[in-house]
């Protein structure tokens, strides 16, 4: 393929330089993008509060059952026994109920508001533009919309708004317990107080240490999914053992990093159950005491150490749920720094306009162009290509060649002059219209994993089975598709593996075709086949490009040779343009171009 190629782009990745925001901050902005978390979530707290106070409604009934269902004389009061268990059993069903409900409305918030967060995400990274995307690796945007949202999920339906109903149990039983011992209630609070104090401390360990797990994650799949996609590169190349090796570092460091954060978290437990042991002993033996003195009855005695216990629950749940909450927001502030990324090539959208139909003007306008970080690449281009013509862009590898295509398709925009479409510049044209009115057909011809007739009309989804025929028809390859067993409905495998290089790029010719352009800009494309099909896809290029504006960046002479008018680039500049008989006699650049290409043509010792 040509051309100038964008030079290593250093600190403009997604979030870097930007300065990290707080956890609270973090989630208050996630959950400002995903409505649905909020939605009915008063319901969902009624019946959390329900919930939360159906747990106290049982050491009550404990206590109300040994201080007054016990007679003097040892015999139960079986009336008072009765009520007391009735009133739990009912408590506990409810309680059960209003769980059930919570849990069902939690995880159907989460899903959606989740689901929102994905899909914006997704879109957002086809929003930035390729070269944008080339600043950081493909697995790893791929695991900031899978994976980082998956811990999310997890911490979410897990322990997010079970984090708010464990505080407000935590302050439920709290009350209670100072009810009936505020002696009690205040060793139990300074048992775990030490617990609370290390916890945040280790908070911005433990945020730290997740933080590096996500990006280590990221890491992985990169190291994973490329070799992958790339397997017949590596078996070509015999470089199993390297690729092995790259795949097992990446592992190895998310592997440790998974390890370093598990153990800062492991770390935690025992400390809660420290606080926990001390805290019913203390219990035990101070209520004993007070019990003694006539401060306690043993019904409250034996209620507040039901009452300690549903007390630590949350307290150990808060433990536990430290790991997940610390993963879910270094996955949040990943896929927060994807949204956050401005799109460096914007959608006018409404306030744009629409390219007429019809073959299209093409003007350059003194355009330059440099990469971030690199040299300029396009040097004062200024040309008009006329409509309905035929235009070959050719020149030396790293000559502006591809530069040019991706300015006229509006991948980059100019950092210098302008391009208009018809009389409009570029950036007031709304991405619809462009991409209806104009379409590049890449030089490798990349088809989606589905039948070829889903790949044909994938820029025309409405087109029926006679239009996408017909496309076949008028670019004369109605009897290669007529030899195919399965005709339309033949797979294509991945990436269109399943068909030469050839075969995808007429069905690649098809879809352009069906998709009915205006202006078609195609990246040489017989440039790796054989003559046989270059003749196929000649013949099927003369019908595509009948009637329309076509820019072809040409790599064989044989297509600038054809063109009606040539753009010849050296080192970014425009330095000819012609007819090629006329470039080919002015021994110029395109004459040495020609030249040199004619003599690889001839065979060898003629």
């Amino acid at each position: 393929m040509s051309t100038a190629t964008a030079p290593e782009v250093k600190n403009v990745g997604v979030g870097a330089g930007k300065p990290r925001e707080s956890g609270w901050a973090v989630l208050r902005r996630g959950l400002a993008l995903s409505p649905e978390f909020k939605q009915g979530i008063a319901v969902t707290l009624l019946l959390a509060a329900i919930a939360t106070a159906g747990r106290i409604v049982v050491p009550l009934a404990v206590q109300q059952t040994i201080d007054n269902g016990l007679r003097a004389d040892g015999g139960p009061d079986l009336a008072v026994v009765r009520w007391m268990v009735a009133g739990a059993a009912v408590a506990v069903i409810v309680t059960a109920v209003a769980s059930y409900g919570m849990n069902v409305r939690v995880y159907n918030a989460s899903e959606r508001g989740l689901a929102t967060l994905r899909v914006r995400a997704f879109r957002h990274v086809h929003d930035l533009s390729t070269l944008h995307q080339q600043t950081e690796r493909r697995g790893s945007l791929v695991s900031r919309v899978t994976g980082d949202v998956d811990t999310i999920t997890r911490f979410i339906q897990q322990g997010g708004l079970m984090v708010v109903i464990s505080a407000g149990q935590l302050l439920v039983v709290s009350a209670l317990m100072l009810a009936y011992s505020w002696q009690l209630t205040l060793l139990v609070w300074v048992c775990f107080a030490p617990l609370f104090f290390l916890l945040k401390s280790f908070q911005k360990r433990v945020a730290a240490a997740a933080d590096s797990v996500r990006v280590h994650a990221g890491r992985m799949l990169g190291a994973i999914s490329e070799p992958v996609v790339g397997a017949a590169v590596v078996r070509a190349h015999g470089i199993e053992d390297r690729t092995a090796a790259r795949i097992d570092e990446a592992i190895d460091g998310h592997r440790a990093a998974q390890t370093r954060a598990q153990t800062l978290v492991a770390l935690t437990f025992p400390m809660g159950e420290v606080a926990v042991g001390l805290a019913n002993a203390v219990v035990v033996v101070v209520g004993v005491l007070l019990g003694v003195d006539g401060q306690l009855t043993l019904g409250e005695l034996v209620a507040f150490l039901f009452l300690v216990t549903l007390f630590v629950m949350p307290v150990q749940f808060g433990v536990e749920v430290l790991n997940e909450a610390q993963n879910a927001l270094a996955g949040w502030r990943r896929v927060l720094e994807i949204l956050d990324a401005e799109p460096d090539i914007a959608d006018p959208g409404d306030r744009g306009a629409d390219l007429p139909r019809g073959p299209v003007e093409v003007r350059f306008e003194h355009v330059g162009y440099a990469y971030p970080g690199g040299p300029r690449v396009l040097h004062d281009v200024d040309v008009r290509l006329a409509p309905r013509s035929r235009v070959a862009v050719v020149g030396e590898t790293g000559s502006g060649k591809t530069t040019f295509a991706k300015l006229l398709t509006r991948i980059v925009d100019p950092d210098e002059g302008r391009v208009l479409l018809d009389g409009i510049p570029l950036p007031d044209v709304r991405f619809a219209s462009l991409r209806a009115r104009v379409v590049m057909v890449p030089q490798d011809g990349f088809l989606f994993d589905a039948t070829i007739r889903d790949n044909v009309r994938y820029g025309r989804p409405d087109a029926d089975d006679a239009a996408v025929l017909g496309a076949f028809g008028d670019l004369g390859l109605g009897d290669w598709l007529g030899g195919l067993p399965l005709g339309l409905d033949t797979p294509v495998g991945q990436r269109g593996e399943s068909l030469s290089a050839g075969e995808r790029q007429l069905v690649a010719l098809a879809r352009a075709y069906v998709a009915d352009p205006d202006l078609l800009v195609l990246d040489e494309a017989t440039s790796a086949v054989d003559p046989a099909t270059e003749v196929r896809i000649q013949r099927a290029l003369d019908g595509l490009t009948r009637g329309r504006t076509a820019v072809f960046i040409a790599h064989r002479m044989s297509t600038a040779e054809s063109a009606d008018e040539v753009l010849v680039f050296d080192q970014g500049v425009l330095v000819e343009r012609g007819g090629h008989d006329e470039l080919a006699g002015a021994g110029g650049v395109y004459s040495r171009l020609h030249t040199s290409w004619t003599a690889q043509q001839r065979p060898a010792g003629s």
